[in-house]
Formats: C-alpha cells, sequence, structure tokens
C-alpha cells in the first residue's frame, strides 16, 4: 500500500522529530495530542527546527513553508480517520499504549496501519487488542528522528508482510536506513546499547570513576561521540529504567537490572536534559 497520510500521536520530543522527517519527505502528517495547546506547542517546535535550518542555509524557505503547510495540529483523535498510517509515541507504559490502539482501531480506516515507537515493549501486546493484528508493527525511530538515520521496522508474530514493506518503505522514503528486528525486548539497539549504559552508572556507583572521566573515557577510547551517562541524560533516566526493566523482565538477565542509583535519581525528579538534571545539571 503507498502511505501518503500520516498521523502521529504524541507531544514530546520523538512525536515532533517524527513529524518533521515524515513531512519534510512530502506526507501530510496529524500531530494529535490530547490537548490542543501541547499540539500546537509541537506545531511551533517543528517551525523553530525548521528555521534554523533556513538560518543555516540546510534548507529553502520555500522547501520550510511547504513542509509547515503540510502538518496539522489536533487534540481530536477522530482527526486520523483518514491516516495510511498512525505511528503512536507517547509514555513509555504498556497499558497506556494498549488503550490507545483499542482506541485507534475504532477511528481510523480498515486497512490504516497502526505502528508504535516503543523502544522496547512487546508490539504483539498492542496488536492482538485490535481488530487488524495483521496491520500493527514497530517503527522504532531514534531521537533525535531528523538526525539519526536508524529505523527499526519490529515484525510481532501477527504482521502481515504486507505491513512490514509498506513501513519499510515509508522508512526508505522519510530518507531512513531501515532494519527488519523481531519482537523481542529491546530489538537492536537497545539490547546492546542498555546493559552498557547500566554498567556506567554502577562504575560511578562503586567510585571506580568520575562522572567526567567514564564519559571522557568512552569518547576518547572507543571514539562514542558522547559518553554514556551523557547519553542517559539525552534519553531521560525514568525512560532508560522503564527499559532497563523491560529487558529484565524478559531475559532476566541481571546487566538488565537497573542500578539502585537510577532508581534514586528517577524517584527525586532527576530526569536528565528534560528536567534540568541529571548526571549532569543543565539548568544554567
Amino acid at each position: 500500500m503507498a502511505i501518503q497520510r500520516v498521523g502521529i500521536v504524541g507531544s514530546g520530543i520523538m512525536g515532533s522529530g517524527i513529524a518533521e522527517v515524515t513531512a519534510k519527505a512530502g506526507h501530510d502528517v496529524v500531530l494529535r495530542s490530547r490537548k490542543q495547546e501541547s499540539a500546537d506547542a509541537m506545531l511551533g517546535s517543528l517551525e523553530k527546527s525548521l528555521a534554523k535550518q533556513v538560518d543555516r542555509g540546510k534548507l529553502e524557505a520555500a522547501d520550510r513553508d511547504a513542509t509547515l503547510e503540510r502538518v496539522t495540529a489536533t487534540a481530536e483523535l477522530g482527526d486520523l480517520s483518514r491516516c495510511d498510517l498512525v505511528i503512536e509515541s507517547v509514555v513509555e507504559d504498556l497499558a497506556v499504549k494498549k488503550e490507545l490502539f483499542e482506541q485507534l482501531d475504532e477511528v481510523v480506516g480498515a486497512d490504516a496501519i497502526l505502528a508504535t515507537n516503543t523502544s522496547t515493549l512487546p508490539v504483539v501486546e498492542m496488536a492482538v487488542v485490535t481488530g487488524r493484528p495483521e496491520r500493527v508493527c514497530g517503527v522504532h525511530f531514534f531521537n533525535p528522528a531528523p538526525m539519526m538515520s536508524l529505523v527499526e521496522v519490529v515484525r510481532p508474530l501477527t504482521a502481515a508482510d504486507t505491513t512490514i514493506a509498506a513501513v519499510t518503505a515509508f522508512a526508505e522514503a522519510c530518507g531512513k536506513a531501515p532494519v527488519e528486528v523481531k519482537d523481542r525486548a529491546g530489538f537492536i539497539v537497545n539490547a546492546l546499547l542498555f546493559p552498557y549504559l547500566n554498567n556506567a552508572v554502577k562504575l560511578l556507583e562503586n567510585a571506580t570513576a568520575s562522572r567526567d572521566h567514564i564519559d571522557e573515557a568512552m569518547k576518547g577510547g572507543c571514539n562514542f561521540p558522547m559518553g554514556p551517562l551523557a547519553l542517559l541524560d539525552l534519553v531521560g533516566l525514568d525512560t532508560s529504567v522503564a527499559i532497563l526493566d523491560a529487558l529484565y523482565t524478559e531475559f532476566r538477565d541481571p546487566n538488565y537490572a537497573a542500578a539502585p542509583a537510577l532508581r534514586r535519581m528517577v524517584a527525586a525528579g532527576h530526569l536528565g536534559r528534560k528536567s534540568g538534571r541529571g548526571f549532569y545539571d543543565y539548568s544554567r
């Protein structure tokens, strides 16, 4: 199937980033948030991002205007009814996502594909609450979506080949490099990445090295663009704990058991960049 009109549900950074990628690729986009104010804020974030690209000479003003004309912001779930593909990017909570998929199943056309941008939760559990499990899959963009080239296309047991093919073609049309992966917790990237991030926190807990030296070691020794503790701040410590918990629940591997310091920081509201404080202070 040809995907032209795309719905995006969720008002966070990922939702805005996916909207930018999708609209710049020529698709009509419907941004939906629970409140019109947050939907409008997403649109404002998109406008600022495109304006910066124009200022830096990376985007023509005419292309910016054309991209914005393709995007509609709404608080009404019913405005997604004519979408060929709907991507949810809400909180990493399986119960919340399952309820949303039930609602989307009633709203969008019978031939539309429903996709989740989850980074680790079981896609099949979202698929089976709908009347179209063969047309449900994962499409995991990475943050920041406009810059990161990878998209994990997640195939649950219930997905049809045509669904995976259509979403893969969509990702390619957005200029991304899709890889197909089975529906297992963490998929490819997070299953490999989060034991590394978690063990970096354990090194800090055990006073093996300082925060700065841990990050500098991985940047200088492995040529990574960012150290593990700074990366955890970017991802969000609450999101990171949720991912580790999902991985541990599925595999029971001690490497996936979240370091106690991570849980304490989340309890204190130190969530990383989005809260202004994590392993680093972003308030200044």
